[in-house]
């Protein structure tokens, strides 16, 4: 009989143990997606470095990271030794990472190599799926899936550096539906078999009824509670309300997103005060041109309003206003 998920009473015990989690989804400023930014030939040690340098002056003690499998499979020894290098460049700067191994989110097609440049202001114009369709659909090729899962988690699965293991981002979106529930849940027990000290989530991100088998599942099987929430205060509110109801510590892994009515004055301080962990979309402007709104089209001028990010490319924050309200609830500041 393998490892369990863990009781309500440890997840509790390991919230109570850690600062309350503030932090972003990360990626730098020069990679359009997961594969520019971690194979060998584009991952960037000194951007990010000099990024996370902000993130710990705002006072971000957490980032959550997007994997992939593809640099895993073509080369494992120096993926590994890659995130070894972020986790000790994350360390620096008193920042914990959680990793996100598998993605449903934006393009079915993708190849290692030389990435494509972003397509002008597209939101996430090449941000791709893992592991996509074609294993989706295929079980019998799900071997190296769970090699990847497996030995990544293996590698770091007692190292303090990591805050916890997001195993699946938004699973069902791009219309995937039930169909990725069969993948879900073998990565949670692929996961589980490598024993980590580390807590496994894997986020509610859309309660409709379409996807009520996937959500039951990953509240079920989450060692924390992790969600998302673009919604403006009140909904949000509602979210954390209902998913209180499990009794475990509750991380909300992305929400921020402007003029979708989600918004760091509004939402960020709803979180501190009911000791909900907030990991906002987006850092720092760059390749993935997420100030673009979902759905923006080619050649759109920059947007009055920032969709998501906090960071100019030069490290001047969007909002002074915003960067002083994290600082203030960080206790940076005041």
């Amino acid at each position: 009989d393998g490892p369990r998920r863990w009781t309500a009473e440890k997840a509790r015990a390991w919230a109570a143990g850690r600062p309350w989690t503030l932090g972003c989804n990360y990626i730098p400023r020069t990679a359009v997606n997961t594969l520019e930014m971690w194979q060998a030939e584009t991952f960037d040690p000194a951007t990010i470095d000099q990024e996370l340098g902000w993130a710990e002056e705002l006072g971000f003690n957490a980032v959550r990271v997007f994997l992939h499998y593809l640099p895993w499979e073509r080369d494992r020894g120096g993926y590994l030794d890659r995130l070894e290098r972020f986790l000790a460049l994350a360390d620096k700067h008193h920042i914990a990472t959680m990793f996100v191994l598998f993605d449903d989110c934006w393009k079915p097609e993708f190849k290692p190599g030389p990435q494509p440049a972003p397509r002008p202001g597209v939101h996430n114009s090449g941000w791709v799926q893992c592991p996509g369709p074609d294993f989706l659909e295929n079980p019998e090729r799900w071997g190296v899936l769970e090699a990847y899962a497996t030995g990544v988690i293996g590698r770091f699965r007692h190292d303090r550096r990591v805050l916890a293991w997001d195993l699946y981002n938004e699973p069902g979106n791009s219309d995937y539906g039930e169909r990725s529930l069969a993948l879900l849940e073998k990565v949670f027990g692929w996961a589980r078999s490598a024993r980590p000290d580390q807590p496994l989530t894997a986020g509610i991100w859309d309660e409709s009824k379409e996807l009520a088998e996937l959500n039951r599942f990953q509240a079920a099987n989450s060692d924390i509670i992790s969600f998302h929430s673009y919604q403006s205060r009140a909904g949000a509110e509602k979210r954390v309300d209902s998913l209180r109801t499990h009794g475990r510590p509750l991380v909300c892994t992305e929400y921020m997103a402007r003029t979708a009515g989600s918004r760091f004055e509004d939402v960020l301080p709803l979180f501190k005060a009911g000791d909900v962990g907030a990991m906002n979309w987006g850092f720092v402007s760059g390749k993935t041109q997420t100030i673009f709104p979902w759905g923006s089209k080619e050649g759109s001028p920059a947007p009055a309003v920032w969709f998501h990010d906090v960071f100019r490319p030069d490290g001047a924050p969007y909002r002074e206003a915003e960067a002083a309200l994290i600082r203030r609830l960080s206790g940076k500041t005041g």
